[in-house]
């Protein structure tokens, strides 16, 4: 019994050493929007990786930089000082080439001339998506850590960048709530998360507004008959509304409808876009990029691949691709009704 279970335990040790044998130099890049804490993940996997024994090479502008080449050597200087730098320093761009096979059979050819075994891709779901394609196209390790200021992705409770934007929108509310208050309006405020309402609902709560209007409310209540009735027909002369962005149903729809239905009001409209992405990352965001990024450098060694490293009750977890980008990650209910109870 002993010899037997000695047998498999050294099979499963050589092949796990055969397969981090064959990962000798890995890959970085960012894709998708921008997130704060992208650079400090940069540089948890670029010193994680180097401690490892890894090379390590940056891709710049995601996956239309591997296209085109545009990699670079990474040592621990190149990652210096740019822990509290928001944005990312290996910039991000969109690639419609990369969506052809053609275009990703060039990203795998320049990938192996430039002896990069595995690549480590830092994004959300269009880029964890692209990631799990090439993997499953080219049979190579593909780690994915995720950063998104939307917190969409399953599997993880927190995303990089999430934390820091829900600060900078809360900022931007209590500043605007100075205006609302003084001249008596009614303020619809317009936060990103097209498909995702965790960035409104939880910047309502922190910023005591007294609606968030998000796409996950499925009920069939009109969101803005309900706000009304609930907050400024009774006491309140001034509130704040914060509604997640939509093509057809964003802030400035809802301030409309406020215009015709409920004329005795003043209502402005504020939007936030691109403001919200930029900024130094919190405290929090710059320990989650730093502990997903190590994180991502344990998986390789574990033999781990084309999964995305996440943070679950505070511990660090892997995530398949297929379950990161299903795009069902609900908001609580518990939320909604918190908002709902402390908005009378």
């Amino acid at each position: 019994m002993f010899s037997m279970f000695l047998f498999v335990s050294l099979c499963y040790a050589n092949n796990h050493f055969k397969d981090m044998a064959k990962i000798n130099c890995i890959g970085i890049l960012t894709s998708g929007g921008d997130a704060p804490g992208m650079n400090a993940a940069i540089r948890a996997i670029t010193r994680a990786g180097i401690a490892a024994g890894l090379k390590v090479k940056a891709i710049y502008r995601g996956y239309e930089g591997l296209i085109n080449n545009e990699i670079q050597e990474f040592t621990t200087e190149n990652v210096s000082n740019i822990i509290q730098r928001g944005g990312t320093i290996l910039k991000t761009a969109r690639s419609k080439e990369f969506l052809t096979p053609e275009g990703r059979k060039v990203a795998f050819d320049n990938m192996k001339a430039q002896g990069i075994d595995a690549l480590v891709v830092i994004g959300g779901n269009g880029s964890l998506a692209g990631a799990r394609i090439f993997a499953e196209e080219f049979d190579i390790p593909c780690i994915g850590l995720p950063g998104t200021i939307d917190n969409d992705l399953n599997g993880t409770d927190f995303t990089i960048g999430y934390d820091t934007t829900l600060n900078t929108i809360m900022q931007c509310v209590d500043k605007i709530r100075d205006t609302a208050t003084s001249h008596e309006r009614i303020f619809f405020i317009e936060v990103m998360g097209r498909d995702a309402g965790f960035l409104a609902q939880n910047s309502a709560i922190a910023s005591g507004a007294e609606a968030a209007i998000i796409p996950e409310d499925t009920s069939n209540a009109d969101q803005l008959e309900q706000f009304i009735s609930r907050g400024v027909r009774k006491s309140k002369s001034s509130s704040m509304v914060i509604v997640s962005e939509s093509p057809k149903c964003g802030a400035m729809y809802y301030a409309d409808r406020v215009k015709k239905e409920y004329p005795e009001f003043d209502v402005r409209v504020s939007i936030l876009g691109h403001l919200q992405r930029g900024g130094s990352p919190s405290a929090y965001d710059r320990i989650l990029a730093s502990r997903l990024g190590v994180g991502a450098i344990t998986a390789l060694q574990e033999g781990q691949r084309n999964v995305m490293i996440g943070i679950k009750n505070d511990e660090i977890v892997y995530v398949p691709f297929c379950n990161a980008i299903k795009s069902d990650k609900p908001v609580k209910k518990e939320l909604i009704n918190v908002l709902g109870i402390l908005s009378i």
